[in-house]
């Protein structure tokens, strides 16, 4: 039987080599059944050849069409890749699902600039991707031997491009907002590799585009601090922690933009980490 991996290796390495330009007679879909294939290989340079390829293809090159990008869709949201295993942790299934999210991220900001997809299309990448995110449960950074699986991020920048989508409405908006809460609430890992940074990220974008009122998002961030009412366990903790952590990330993200126009926000950010921070109220830790 053909190894279609040292087939894929080789494939991705002479098109870097070759400024990842087809040759007369080849097509695209010789190299994404296999990149597909492939996605969440053990190996991370692989994983990062394939993304790069995806990249260059897709938001530098424009290389796909209206169609090839629906047929990328339809496979990158299924039970192979986005929900491969979808609830497993401690295993490598989620290199698969956590991969699967990058070429996401960049075919909604294809969408985004140039849109392809009709609303039912949109509804049904928009809900795949919200509910990948609420059901992730490998929250794992980076790996020993494998790299970087990094779920949390990646869902997170796929995410960020959603909210700018033109079919993105409030609604969209407040679902992303709750998605975020339960990934900062997971009950189990305390974010340790920038993770905050990157859903950060999401509701800076809210923030200067005017995607939400103000008040509706420094309502949302004082809601983060009621995890501090919840019984003392680790989930708790969990929740304090991941909510202090991704509170300054924004805040300091705002601040450096600010330029007066975002009082409501700094106010309810100060407030919500005061909450969040048991070291105010002479807090300590075993």
């Amino acid at each position: 039987m053909k190894d279609t991996r040292t087939e894929l290796i080789q494939k991705l390495k002479r098109l870097e080599e070759e400024a990842y330009l087809l040759r007369e007679g080849e097509r695209m879909q010789d190299f994404t059944g296999l990149m597909l294939r492939h996605i969440g290989d053990p190996e991370p340079e692989l994983r990062e050849q394939i993304y790069a390829t995806f990249y260059i293809w897709l938001k530098r090159d424009n290389r796909f069409s209206d169609e090839d990008m629906r047929q990328l869709v339809t496979i990158l949201t299924d039970d192979q890749h986005l929900f491969y295993r979808i609830g497993a942790d401690g295993d490598l299934s989620v290199l698969t699902r956590a991969f699967a999210v990058l070429p996401i991220a960049l075919i909604l900001q294809r969408h985004r600039t140039h849109p392809f997809l009709n609303p039912d299309e949109f509804q049904h990448l928009k809900q795949a991707l919200l509910h990948y995110y609420r059901e992730e449960k490998d929250l794992r950074g980076y790996l020993t031997g494998e790299g970087w699986a990094h779920a949390a991020a990646h869902g997170a920048d796929a995410l960020e491009e959603l909210v700018r989508c033109p079919g993105s409405d409030l609604a969209v908006q407040r679902e992303v907002l709750k998605a975020v809460t339960g990934m900062l609430h997971n009950g189990v890992q305390i974010f340790g590799e920038e993770e905050d940074e990157r859903m950060a990220s999401i509701v800076a974008t809210m923030i200067s585009e005017s995607l939400l009122p103000q008040q509706e998002i420094a309502d949302w961030l004082i809601s983060l601090s009621q995890c501090t009412e919840w019984p003392d366990t680790r989930a708790q903790r969990v929740a304090r922690v991941n909510g202090k952590n991704f509170v300054r990330c924004l805040y300091f993200r705002t601040k450096a933009g600010n330029e007066g126009n975002n009082l409501i926000l700094i106010s309810a950010m100060m407030t919500a980490e005061a909450r969040l921070n048991s070291f105010n109220t002479g807090g300590y830790n075993c």
